[in-house]
């Protein structure tokens, strides 16, 4: 299986509702470095797992959409979740290649998973098929 990876970040604000959460109930921020990971079993046409460029833009497209912004109003009701956040993104991502955004090439893909870095320490993943 050949894979390439994009990284970007996000800076949000967010809290959370459950006594398991402790002080991050309260209004808080976090920065998250963000891995998008995608996967093919073949190389495409021009010999790429899918285009670097267009990875990219997309998964900064994505971001864009939380980024700077109080998650609590954004999507309320829910807990924004290291691991919510990942699948949002993956979900998100792979509408994008559906949609035609990643290029025809990427439609081979057979998988994205995206990582969500806390910090040098903790991260959570979601992984998914396309």
């Amino acid at each position: 299986m050949f894979s390439i990876t994009v990284r970007d970040h996000v800076m949000v604000a967010h809290s959370f509702r459950g006594e398991v959460f402790g002080p991050a109930q309260r209004l808080h921020g976090a920065t998250f470095v963000v891995d998008a990971t995608f996967r093919r079993a073949d190389l495409d046409a021009d010999g790429i797992v899918v285009d670097i460029g267009l990875a990219t833009q997309q998964l900064g497209a994505v971001l864009a959409d939380l980024n700077y912004r109080n998650l609590d109003e954004v999507l309320p009701g829910v807990n924004t979740t290291t691991e919510f956040l990942a699948k949002l993104v993956a979900d998100r991502l792979a509408d994008a290649v559906h949609a035609g955004a990643l290029g025809e090439g990427a439609r081979g893909l057979a998988g994205i998973t995206v990582s969500l870095h806390e910090s040098h320490v903790a991260w959570a993943s979601y992984e998914r098929d396309l």
